[in-house]
């Protein structure tokens, strides 16, 4: 089997990519959304992606079919959190455990290198060994703890927040706004 190839996501493979999402929903903790979503949600949320720019979506594809993504959208709405970007990642079920989820982050970060991105911040609803590892594999560290923030199939869940640098721009852009103040 060959590897997958990684490519940017595109209108049509959004069925796929509701399929492997509702999957979460339906079946698992992972995500807390309760009820499956729509092909019409999926495409407003599809739509702030771009090819350049911070909130990007890359699909792993396998044999003609999209097996997984991984996106970077907007973090919070206030406008200094603009430079951070939230980053997810989901495969299909029978993509797990084969590196892929890695392909997928570190293609997107390689994406978001380009970008005026500062820091990028993963929420992991605990237990989830794999995503866990993934993250500590890709750069990321445990910054934060939600204790029992969601509830899904009839118990709370916590919520693990990491956090990883992505590139130079506050640097570069706070020395060329802001230099040193002087006493």
């Amino acid at each position: 089997m060959t590897a997958p190839n990684i490519r940017r996501a595109q209108e049509s493979d959004l069925p796929a990519l509701l399929d492997i999402y509702n999957y979460y929903v339906a079946n698992t903790h992972i995500t807390f959304d309760l009820e499956p979503r729509t092909l019409a949600e999926r495409a407003v949320w599809f739509s702030q992606f771009a090819a350049t720019g911070r909130y990007q979506c890359l699909v792993a594809e396998e044999d003609g079919r999209v097996i997984g993504w991984a996106s970077s959208s907007q973090f919070k709405e206030r406008a200094a959190y603009d430079t951070s970007v939230e980053t997810t990642v989901y495969l299909a079920p029978r993509a797990t455990g084969r590196g892929i989820g890695l392909r997928l982050y570190e293609s997107l970060f390689a994406a978001l290198s380009r970008e005026d991105v500062h820091r990028a911040y993963g929420g992991i609803a605990a237990p989830n060994p794999a995503s866990k590892r993934l993250h500590e594999k890709t750069g990321f560290e445990r910054v934060a703890a939600y204790r029992e923030v969601g509830r899904k199939f009839g118990r709370f869940w916590d919520v693990e927040v990491y956090e990883r640098a992505l590139g130079e721009c506050f640097d570069r852009l706070s020395m060329r706004t802001n230099p040193t103040p002087s006493s």
